[in-house]
């Protein structure tokens, strides 16, 4: 029997519709590197051009109370990868070169959910889980990988380490060293190529991108082309150029037919680090940043579009955190979750603002396994602890940091919907929220322990470690 060519052309479109809607979405996560909450201009920034990310978040929706776990490189991408504070899985602070540990391989990654859903994994950028071979990101569920092993900063013109502190730094490709000391004025440019390169290489299959930015983490490096344009001086050079490779990865997925059908999520790893003077970023209305458990380190800029699922022209301000990134994707992608524990919270419905969250205690670990503070819906107490804090105007010349002062912190409970910057210590007025949350640290103690308070026990599970 002959069919009508017409009719075959509208089976043919039928059959690539239904296939095309039966496709779980592209998954695309930009993760900045000490990008403050003020630094872009949907979030308040005027100094600094980012017509790319604020045109995304007109099209999707702004969080602007979105949390990292820890305020530090390694603990905060352990925790974005796995829905894990990053204690339970023995990763704490920066990794350095050479170190003995690393994420092990018995945690179950996002690129490892979403592998086994059927998804290519690609990432670029800094990975900091890890620098020996079997910690890096191709052992870790990411089929492609380039990128640096650890922060920029790791090298041997750190200005403040003694000589033969670090060795050369080394770019990876896959697992191989394939140069070293990579001229840092263009590896944002490398990274967005490389980025662009896995998008048109699947763009007729379901992928994950996780594009990890170098910058704008010190020492700041921008190409030529974007020097002294901005006027923020060189840390707006670095900024704007950033989001200029957002807006080359946009474009990229629109050119693909991939816009409409890929969740696209930009945050950073924590606050901006203060002590760089004219080389630092903003916190925004925030107190303190990166290296603090004060608003300023922990709460990072989010952005999210998917269209059609994530509202457009939105802003929610309800608390989130990057663990609970896992196991949301995993949910709307039909993928199974880790065996093992995790913390984070399937958070759809906030996402997509057909409702509330669950009601949720965030806690938020610093330094060695130390429990530091914790949020539970408008409240945050701040517990006893030392931290570095900068007195007066930040300074530095070329990058090089100023001491901080170290500071004893003392118990304190803040309203975050009143007093956002943490100014007003309100247990006195509020002693049954604090011997709630206190009831709360308690068992969080029990369960993730705190070596602040005496509580050994670093997390439930142990770090990888190398082979001697």
């Amino acid at each position: 029997m002959r069919y009508p060519a017409a009719l075959l052309l509208t089976l043919l479109w039928a059959v690539v519709r239904s296939s095309a809607a039966d496709r779980p979405p592209n998954i695309v996560v930009v993760f900045f590197d000490d990008l403050g909450w003020g630094d872009l201009g949907a979030f308040g920034a005027s100094r600094i051009r980012t017509p790319h990310l604020d045109r995304l978040a007109a099209q999707g929706t702004r969080f602007t109370s979105f949390y990292v776990a820890q305020p530090v490189c390694s603990a905060s991408r352990a925790a974005l990868l796995t829905g894990c504070y990053a204690n339970r899985i023995g990763i704490h602070g920066a990794l350095f070169p050479g170190a003995p540990t690393g994420l092990h391989a018995g945690e179950t990654t996002l690129s490892e959910v979403l592998r086994a859903r059927g998804y290519a994994t690609g990432m670029v950028g800094k990975w900091h889980l890890g620098s020996q071979p079997q910690f890096l990101p191709v052992r870790h569920g990411f089929d492609d990988y380039l990128g640096l092993p650890y922060s920029n900063d790791m090298w041997p013109s750190h200005p403040t380490a003694k000589p033969g502190s670090y060795p050369p730094l080394p770019l990876i490709d896959g697992d191989r060293v394939v140069e070293t000391q990579p001229d840092q004025r263009f590896l944002t440019e490398r990274y967005t190529r490389r980025a662009v390169d896995f998008i048109d290489r699947h763009r007729d299959f379901p992928f994950f991108l996780y594009v990890a930015h170098s910058m704008p983490h010190v020492p700041l490096h921008v190409s030529r082309r974007r020097q002294n344009r901005s006027a923020a001086g060189v840390y707006g050079d670095v900024v704007e150029e950033l989001d200029e490779s957002v807006g080359v990865l946009l474009e990229a997925l629109r050119r693909n037919g991939l816009e409409d059908n890929t969740w696209v999520v930009v945050t950073s790893d924590n606050g901006p680090w203060l002590s760089y003077g004219n080389h630092a970023g903003s916190a925004g209305p925030f107190r303190e940043g990166k290296g603090t458990v004060y608003e300023g380190g922990i709460r990072v800029p989010c952005i999210m579009r998917w269209p059609g699922h994530i509202p457009a022209g939105r802003s929610c301000d309800a608390p989130l955190m990057t663990i609970d990134l896992l196991p949301t994707i995993a949910r709307q992608v039909g993928a199974s979750l880790p065996e093992k524990r995790i913390d984070g919270h399937d958070v759809w419905p906030v996402l997509n603002g057909t409702g509330p969250g669950p009601e949720r205690t965030y806690w938020f670990y610093y330094l060695q396994n130390q429990l530091q503070a914790v949020r539970q819906g408008r409240w945050k107490l701040i517990l006893p602890h030392a931290v570095g804090v900068l007195e007066g105007r930040p300074g530095g010349k070329d990058g090089r940091p100023e001491a901080y002062t170290q500071t004893r912190m003392g118990l304190a409970l803040y309203d975050l919907e009143s007093d956002p910057g943490e100014t007003r210590n309100r247990s006195d007025r509020n002693p049954r929220v604090l011997r709630r949350l206190l009831r709360e640290v308690e068992l969080a103690r029990q369960e993730l322990g705190d070596s602040l308070a005496g509580r050994s026990g670093f997390g439930t599970r142990e770090p990888g470690r190398a082979e001697p």
